[in-house]
Parts: C-alpha cells; sequence; structure tokens
C-alpha cells in the first residue's frame, strides 16, 4: 500500500474480531517500526509492553479500568476489549533527564524546566502512530487509547512495569469487527486552509 494510501485509510477502530490472533511476526514488524520513531537527543525513553495472551489483556482491563467500568461494559469497552492485541506505551521521563546531562547536552542540574513540553511523553506518542500506520498497512485495524490517571498505578504495578514510567497510551490492534463510526466524526475534518498558516498565523496556507 503506498504510504499516502495508509495514511488516508486510517482511522480508529473500536471493535474487533477476538477469534483472528495478530501474527507475531506483524506485532514484530510494528515495534520494529516504532523503534524508528524520533527521540530528542536519541533518548529513545520508551518502552512497550505487548499483551497478545489473553491472561495478560484480562489483567490489564482489570486494573485499568475498575470493577464498576466492567460491570457496565459500555459498547466501547466491549468491542476494545476484544482486541487481540494490546500494545502498552511506555514513556521514561528519567532516560531524557540524564542524557541531557551528558557532556554535548550540558543540562547537568537534570531540571525539567529546561524543557517545554514532555519530549519524553511526546516521543513515545510518534512511536505508537507508527504502530498505527503499520497496523493498516498490514490491513489490521488500529485504536489509541489512554489509561485514565487514576488507574496508572494499578495498571503500571499489573504489568510489574517501574513506577517511575508513564502510560503514554494503549495500542490496539486485530482485525476489524463490524462496527458504527464514532459520533465524533459527525465534527468534520478542518481542512488545511484553517489549520496551516503561512509566515505568520492568521495567514492561510493556499497550497
Amino acid at each position: 500500500m503506498e504510504f499516502r494510501d495508509v495514511v488516508r485509510a486510517r482511522r480508529m477502530v473500536r471493535a474487533y474480531d477476538p477469534d483472528r490472533p495478530v501474527p507475531r511476526e506483524v506485532v514484530d514488524r510494528a515495534l520494529r517500526h516504532a523503534i524508528r520513531a524520533p527521540s530528542a537527543g536519541f533518548s529513545q525513553g520508551w518502552d512497550f509492553v505487548v499483551l497478545a495472551r489473553e491472561e495478560e489483556r484480562g489483567r490489564f482491563w482489570s486494573a485499568s479500568t475498575g470493577e464498576v467500568a466492567r460491570e457496565r461494559m459500555d459498547s466501547w469497552l466491549r468491542g476494545v476489549s476484544r482486541a487481540p492485541c494490546l500494545v502498552v506505551c511506555l514513556s521514561d521521563k528519567q532516560a531524557y533527564l540524564d542524557r541531557y546531562a551528558e557532556p554535548d547536552k550540558g543540562l547537568t542540574d537534570r531540571s525539567e524546566e529546561h524543557w517545554p513540553v514532555p519530549y519524553w511523553d511526546v516521543d513515545t506518542g510518534m512511536a505508537a502512530l507508527l504502530m498505527l500506520l503499520t497496523a493498516v498497512d498490514e490491513g489490521l485495524g488500529g485504536l489509541f487509547f489512554g489509561v485514565p490517571a487514576d488507574r496508572q498505578e494499578a495498571t503500571l504495578d499489573a504489568l510489574e512495569a517501574p513506577p517511575d514510567r508513564r502510560i503514554v497510551g494503549v495500542v490496539a490492534m486485530g482485525y476489524a469487527a463490524p462496527d458504527r463510526p464514532s459520533p465524533s466524526l459527525r465534527r468534520g475534518r478542518r481542512p488545511v486552509g484553517e489549520v496551516a498558516h503561512e509566515g505568520r498565523f492568521g495567514t492561510p496556507w493556499t497550497g
């Protein structure tokens, strides 16, 4: 598939066929693409926890959703929880602070104040996008979703991940099942001429 077709075909898939596992080689390809994402100072402060077994995914959902959400089991959770593969994307802030304390960067105080945005989260998000695009290229559906703030600690514990990591989001992958489009799509996509500015803010890009 041409790259432009992959980009145009990408959408958030919220329902999956639980009986069709994602081939291991596809997961491996997605991970190998993810580590090609840019990272500040080549810090590469990311980790990816792959949950491809039912028991592993069950442990994740128990920790990340809580009992009330599981009992309610709305259409979103019902569809996404059937995804046969989840990749939990973790960022490692300390890897960036340590990298930028090295001689070629010189920020030896390791202060977060030097960072206008948390690039450890930004870079991990870009790696996740490469996984989503890989899923589309392989004929699969993908979804990026977050773990609630009040469930982060429990989820990290369930994954046996270091407590200093942050869950930036989770990539679900699998073969899409019939689903209704998200009602949010009614908002429409903002056109390039509205979001892109040429030379200065307020001068629309005309192409």
